[in-house]
């Protein structure tokens, strides 16, 4: 049951203080590694920049995943008191539920004082997609579409991991994570990041649909259209370059009624309802609520898993 006390540690943290400045944050420490492997990487050759990535992302997993095994491990022999307060503040650093909420909530502070350009310089926080042209009903879209694919990528991936391999499972898909944010991108050094690119995939495979289909849930307890956000996660969810992010973003489109669109590349949905900050008000509950279940599917996992063991 200690990992249920864990996980309430966590969330507790993280609710009541959000993210640390990045000099106090140990993903923006682990950003400036990745910055300082990069400098080092081979400049051309696919091979060698393929080698380099994937070396680079094990090298890194290495040095963190381990003396964080071995010191909850040591923890767990002589004080499990310590133990479980230890494994929960690491465990908070590897999702963000308040950071998310306060970055969908920059963007809706904006656009509800009619300031594009201050909504634009708010969304980068949340996208990678060049925000500079944006109209309002496209950062609208773009911040639903970030919600969703962050309810998985920033909070059920990372849970699904630690009831699996614990605390180290959990750091080591933040880790994933954050290589393929940095270095999983096309261009010059495209094989230097495809390896963690691929990894990401492989790692998001199973948490992104599980994550669709809690927000199918989410749309029933929300008193949202749960049959549409069924039948547009199966027919939509292929449309988007990504293998995983396809299942969120249609499924809240489905329930939602709405029109997801990054231009040039993917519409997600039915336009059957308009863009509007309500739009995102709908989105950031039906967020909260796929955090609540998928807390309490956890929970009931362990609980169970005890009673049988």
């Amino acid at each position: 049951m200690e990992i249920i006390f864990i996980l309430l540690i966590a969330l507790a943290l993280d609710l009541a203080f959000g993210e640390p400045s990045n000099t106090r944050h140990p993903i923006a420490w682990l950003g400036k590694l990745i910055s300082l492997e990069m400098k080092l990487a081979p400049q051309t050759g696919k091979v060698s920049q393929l080698a380099y990535g994937a070396i680079m992302v094990f090298v890194t997993l290495g040095l963190i995943i381990l003396p964080i095994y071995f010191l909850l491990a040591y923890l767990k022999e002589i004080n499990p008191v310590i133990y479980i307060v230890v494994a929960g503040l690491l465990l908070k650093y590897s999702f963000s539920l308040r950071g998310l909420r306060q970055a969908v909530n920059a963007v809706k502070r904006s656009l509800a004082r009619n300031n594009l350009a201050a909504a634009r310089t708010s969304l980068k926080a949340l996208v990678s997609r060049d925000t500079a042209n944006l109209s309002q009903s496209q950062m609208i879209s773009a911040t639903v579409e970030s919600a969703a694919e962050n309810s998985s990528d920033s909070f059920v991936a990372p849970i699904f991991y630690f009831l699996i391999f614990g605390v180290p499972g959990a750091i080591a898909y933040r880790i994933i994570n954050t290589f393929d944010a940095m270095v999983g991108y096309h261009g010059k050094f495209e094989y230097l990041g495809k390896f963690a690119a691929r990894l990401d995939d492989a790692v998001n495979f199973l948490p992104a649909r599980i994550t669709g289909i809690i927000i199918v849930l989410a749309a029933l307890m929300c008193k949202k259209n749960m049959s549409q956000a069924w039948h547009i996660m199966l027919r939509d969810h292929k449309r988007t370059e990504s293998p995983n992010a396809g299942w969120t973003m249609s499924a809240i489109a489905g329930a939602l009624g709405i029109q997801l669109e990054k231009v040039g590349h993917y519409k997600l949905g039915d336009n059957h309802n308009p863009l509007s900050l309500d739009t995102i008000n709908a989105s950031q509950q039906m967020m909260i609520t796929v955090a609540i279940i998928w807390s309490l599917v956890f929970i009931l996992a362990e609980v169970i898993y005890f009673a049988a063991t």
